[in-house]
């Protein structure tokens, strides 16, 4: 496992996985990206960093299993308003939307393979996917500040 340290980091990851073929994407197998862990409370999660249109189109397509403690953490380069839906997607996930600064924005769930679009309910750089029901069972709603060495303290 990969930690990213601070936010300069993000670059020289982003710079690391241009230079890899999006070759999980051609042949519909889950694609595995470098990971970074987040708090949310006293919970850790294992998240892998979906930096490029690529990744983040792919995002946990072709996956049949995640463990509880592991998810996907989406970072768009300017905040604005994201969209997501669930084609080629088998597990049903929740997905949060989250501010500049960790905290959660909004929180949907999205049944696999649907085509539906889950929105951010205002303009975000991130969006954190998880099995679905993990930030329900744990407590974690709108307003909730996660953290980890992507968000930006507030300003």
């Amino acid at each position: 496992m990969t930690q990213i340290k601070t936010r300069a980091s993000l670059a020289g990851l982003l710079a690391l996985v241009l230079t890899t073929s999006p070759a999980a994407a051609q042949q519909s197998q889950p694609q595995r990206l470098e990971t970074i862990t987040l708090n949310a409370g006293m919970h850790n999660i294992r998240a892998e960093v979906a930096l490029t249109p690529e990744q983040r189109a792919t995002g946990l397509m072709y996956r049949r299993e995640m463990a509880a403690h592991e998810g996907m953490l989406f970072v768009f380069e300017q905040p604005a308003p994201q969209c997501f839906w669930m084609k080629n997607t088998l597990l049903p996930l929740s997905i949060a939307f989250l501010a500049d600064d960790g905290t959660v924005v909004n929180i949907a769930d999205m049944q696999p393979q649907a085509l539906d679009s889950h929105c951010s309910a205002k303009p975000v750089r991130y969006a954190l996917e998880m099995n679905q029901g993990w930030f329900a069972k744990r407590g974690i709603q709108a307003g909730a500040k996660l953290k980890g060495p992507v968000f930006n303290p507030q300003r």
